[in-house]
C-alpha cells in the first residue's frame, strides 16, 4: 500500500464502463455500480491497497488540517471496512507491539496491524467503556467519526438520524479526549447543526466545515472539524455556575 496523497486519478484515462440493467438489478442500483466503476478513488483505492475510497478524505483533510500524527492515539468509530484505520497506522507509526489505533462497528471488519478492532454497536451502552479498556485508560488525541445510518430516501430523517450519531460521538470524545485533541465527524448538510456547532465552539479552539475533493460533488455529506480541545464546560445553572464535575477528568485514565 503506497498511501499517496493528492486528488489525481492516475496518469493513465480510464474508459468510462457503462452497466447494462439486469433482470433483478433496480435502475437505482445500475447507476450506482456504474458510479463506483467509474470512480478514480474507487481505482485508486483498489490500486493503492486502500479497503476504500473513504481513505482519501481522510488522507486530504489530513494533509491540509494535519490531524494525524506520530505516537498518537486515535479512536475510529464507524470504521468498517477500515480506510481511515489504514491511514492513521500509516501517519501514527501504529503497530502490533504498541497499537494506538482502536477501531469500533457493529460491521465485521478485518484485522489490521497496529489496529485494535471492536464489532460492536457504538451506541450501546456499554460501547464507551469498552472503547477506553481498549485504550488502555488512556486518553486519546483524536476522535475520528465516518459513521452513518442507512439511509431511508427522505432527507430530514436522514439529517436528523446522522445527527444523532454525531452528537453521541461528541459527547464521547468529550471524555475521552486530551486537552488539545480534536474531534472529525460526517454529518448531512440540512440546517439543525447550529446547537452541536455552538456546543463544539465552548470546548474546542477552533470548529469548522470542511468537505475534502473525495467526498462526491453531489453528496450531501460534509464533516465537522474542532481542534484544540480545552477540557469539557457545562451550560451554566440558573445561579450562574457550571455544573458540578464539569471541569473534572473523567475517572480511571492513565497518563
Amino acid at each position: 500500500m503506497s498511501g499517496k496523497s493528492g486528488n489525481g486519478s492516475g496518469s493513465t484515462r480510464a474508459l468510462k464502463v457503462r452497466v447494462k440493467t439486469a433482470r433483478r438489478r433496480t435502475t437505482s442500483s445500475t447507476r450506482w455500480l456504474q458510479r463506483q466503476l467509474n470512480d478514480p478513488y474507487v481505482r485508486r483505492a483498489k490500486a493503492e491497497g486502500y479497503r476504500s475510497r473513504a481513505a482519501y478524505k481522510l488522507i486530504e483533510m489530513d494533509d491540509k488540517h494535519h490531524l494525524l500524527r506520530a505516537g498518537m492515539r486515535v479512536v475510529d468509530l464507524g470504521a468498517a471496512p477500515g480506510g481511515w484505520s489504514q491511514v492513521c497506522v500509516e501517519r501514527t507509526g501504529s503497530d502490533d507491539a504498541h497499537p494506538r489505533i482502536v477501531a469500533i462497528d457493529y460491521l465485521e471488519m478485518d484485522q489490521l496491524p497496529g489496529v485494535i478492532v471492536l464489532q460492536k454497536n457504538f451506541l450501546d451502552d456499554d460501547a464507551p467503556a469498552v472503547l477506553i479498556e481498549a485504550l488502555g485508560h488512556r486518553k486519546a488525541d483524536l476522535v475520528l467519526s465516518d459513521m452513518a445510518a442507512p439511509t431511508t430516501g427522505h432527507k430530514k430523517t436522514d439529517h436528523l438520524r446522522i445527527m444523532h450519531l454525531c452528537e453521541v460521538a461528541a459527547e464521547f470524545a468529550r471524555d475521552i479526549l486530551a486537552p488539545g485533541g480534536a474531534f472529525l465527524a460526517k454529518v448531512f448538510r440540512g440546517g439543525t447543526e447550529n446547537e452541536l456547532l455552538a456546543n463544539l465552539k465552548r470546548d474546542f479552539a477552533q470548529v469548522m466545515h470542511v468537505k475534502p475533493a473525495a467526498s462526491r460533488s453531489d453528496s450531501v455529506e460534509l464533516y465537522v472539524l474542532a481542534k484544540g480541545f480545552r477540557g469539557r464546560t457545562e451550560a451554566a445553572d440558573d445561579d450562574g455556575e457550571a455544573a458540578a464535575g464539569g471541569e473534572e477528568e473523567a475517572g480511571g485514565y492513565r497518563p
